[in-house]
């Protein structure tokens, strides 16, 4: 959800003639005067523009992060740029990136440009702070991460992916990112506002993806329609005389909140915030899965034995999968943790500062963004022997290949060189569902069907995508 937005790299040129370089010069003159801190090392670039092109260019190649590892070669972990339209520290250090994102919104809030925060609203879970943030991010990470909830993402997963693989034929490719893309939606959507596949599901996603596509424009039409579909939803809900036992979607967790602090027109407005993994970051992260086995044949065909053994062993036995089935594979997670390590579905997050704040001797002036560029921890051979080769055993007790510093899947959320859903206070509240979700997918796409994934390449701006939607020729497993 904090993923980086094509606009900012956009508004950046209608912006950064407010930041020169002698305003630059005389903030950090006197700033050197006030604390024993330094700014990091770093350049400013060209005047106005500083080094947003060659952010900008360094991110349309297939290695974004050489933008940061050339500065990290010349001035350190942490550095100073001017990106974005405003002066910046980029940390590519983990212990750095971890105490900024746990710190508290006395210190850092969220940064994102001005356009942007306007199309949010002012009480998007993406830009509000304090008590309110904590309190909505709370109620949603508790619904999130509820047995109730998993099992009604399970159920509602198992049918859309066979409903969408019903429909496969083995004359014609199929397109993985389009596939996921639509599963997903509807599955978060049934687990926000409780809406099922019908008419009115799909006036929201036409809307949706007017939205998410015309981000460039400003769509604020089409988020007004969407908020509008929602409210009804919510006036429903209000008006009703009967009240469940348990919350079956987000939007009665919210509404049964006791204060009087979330409005329906809050409530609207973050239910369309938080579609955006739907369309984004839960479909990417099932595609690049496939993409990634897909050109690892030894992965593959160890983590389609392991779920061939549990769809026997449920079968045998006339069990149905459970949410704890899926979870419970043990190679299946470290795939999935791979490809959050190697794909960096989000590429990292901005802090804007709010005092100086001084850490490992560095200093981070008020009023400048904090990057938290993620990228390129993940990909740092200092803390993952052959970042760039995709390897799953790494992840593992008893591992196959690959001599990493090991870490069991327990110890994966709270390393300081893996954050693949942000940190600290907002921690992405859907990483269990995430990863859940994939886990589905995997399973029933391996035990039904073989198949041959032609050429495909990773895009990685302004988002991460696949160039030609990974299409793929499959054949019905008959084993």
């Amino acid at each position: 959800m904090e993923m980086i937005s094509s606009l900012m790299f956009v508004i950046v040129f209608m912006t950064t003639l407010v930041f020169s370089i002698i305003f630059l010069h005389s903030k950090t003159k006197s700033l050197r005067s006030k604390t024993s801190c330094q700014l990091p090392l770093g350049t400013v670039g060209w005047p106005f523009l500083g080094e947003t092109i060659d952010f900008i260019s360094c991110a349309y190649s297939d290695r974004p992060e050489s933008f940061t590892d050339r500065r990290r070669r010349m001035y350190g972990k942490v550095f100073k740029s001017h990106i974005f339209g405003t002066p910046t520290i980029v940390s590519t250090d983990a212990e750095v990136s971890r105490f900024v994102l746990q710190s508290d919104s006395k210190a850092f809030v969220p940064f994102y440009p001005k356009s942007l925060t306007e199309l949010m609203g002012k009480s998007s879970i993406l830009l509000i702070n304090g008590s309110l943030q904590r309190k909505i991010h709370g109620l949603i990470g508790s619904f999130f991460k509820s047995p109730h909830l998993k099992h009604q993402i399970t159920r509602d997963m198992q049918s859309y992916v066979q409903q969408a693989m019903d429909q496969w034929r083995d004359d014609q490719p199929i397109f993985i990112q389009d596939e996921t893309k639509t599963i997903a939606f509807q599955v978060l959507v049934k687990a926000l506002i409780s809406l099922n596949p019908g008419e009115e599901m799909e006036v929201l996603k036409k809307q949706f993806q007017e939205f998410i596509s015309g981000l460039m424009s400003l769509p604020v039409k089409a988020k007004k329609r969407m908020v509008k579909i929602v409210h009804k939803i919510i006036q429903s809900r209000r008006n009703s005389s009967t009240s469940a036992v348990a919350p079956r979607d987000v939007v009665d967790v919210l509404l049964k909140d006791a204060s009087e602090l979330l409005t329906d027109d809050l409530i609207a407005g973050n239910m369309i915030d938080m579609m955006i993994p739907g369309e984004d970051s839960v479909p990417v992260l099932m595609t690049l899965a496939i993409k990634y086995l897909s050109d690892c044949p030894a992965a593959l065909h160890q983590l389609t034995e392991e779920n061939l053994k549990l769809k026997r062993f449920k079968d045998q036995n006339g069990e149905s999968l459970i949410w704890s089935d899926y979870l419970s594979l043990p190679f299946t997670q470290s795939v999935i943790t791979e490809t959050l390590r190697m794909g960096n579905v989000i590429t990292g997050v901005m802090r804007k500062a709010m005092k100086d704040v001084e850490i490992k001797g560095y200093l981070i002036p008020k009023g400048w963004c904090f990057f938290a560029y993620f990228r390129s921890v993940h990909l740092d051979e200092n803390h993952y022997d052959w970042p760039y080769h995709f390897n799953p055993w790494r992840w593992q007790t008893n591992r196959h290949m690959g001599t990493d510093h090991h870490l069991q899947e327990k110890d994966i959320i709270s390393s300081y060189n893996f954050t693949p859903f942000g940190g600290g206070q907002r921690l992405c509240p859907g990483l269990d569902l995430a990863r859940l979700e994939a886990s589905i997918f995997l399973h029933h796409f391996v035990t039904n069907f073989r198949w041959v994934a032609e050429e495909d390449t990773i895009i990685n701006f302004p988002t991460v995508r696949m160039k030609k939607r990974m299409p793929v020729w499959v054949k019905p497993r008959v084993d």
